[in-house]
């Protein structure tokens, strides 16, 4: 009988073990998330300095719609449309910055797009019950 010899994982300096690859190391949260990581008075500037800009851009474009809707001399629909636009982009600022979603990985990502599918799914049924209905009248 022979018996097999087990390195012991490698361990960090404050004794958590690291991460043999680097899937472990992504489910893991290795890196930005880890309790252990102390990040530096500069990266922590450089930080807040990316979410005052994307604060100053949603207060932008939050005075561009009020512009939009009250200050724009175009028909309705172009201002609804105007500020439908607006509002788009400052979801995409709110959910990239805000909420990470700009680093996040795959599980992320497809979330949002079965969202989307199912979004899309309950928007097809009414209609189809409408467009089915127009030759029955």
């Amino acid at each position: 009988m022979t018996e097999q010899l087990t390195t012991p994982p490698p361990v960090a300096a404050d004794g958590m073990p690291l991460p043999e690859t680097k899937a472990e190391d992504e489910h893991t949260h290795g890196g930005v998330h880890s309790p252990n990581l102390h990040h530096s008075p500069e990266e922590i500037r450089a930080e807040m300095r990316v979410y005052w800009i994307v604060f100053a851009g949603l207060a932008a474009l939050t005075a561009l719609t009020v512009w939009a809707c009250y200050g724009l001399k175009a028909p309705v629909h172009w201002a609804i449309l105007i500020a439908l636009a607006i509002a788009c982009t400052k979801g995409f600022l709110v959910a990239g910055f805000f909420m990470h979603l700009l680093s996040e990985k795959k599980l992320i990502y497809s979330v949002l797009i079965l969202t989307v599918f199912f979004f899309a799914v309950l928007l097809w049924g009414p209609w189809h019950h409408w467009a089915d209905m127009i030759g029955h009248q």
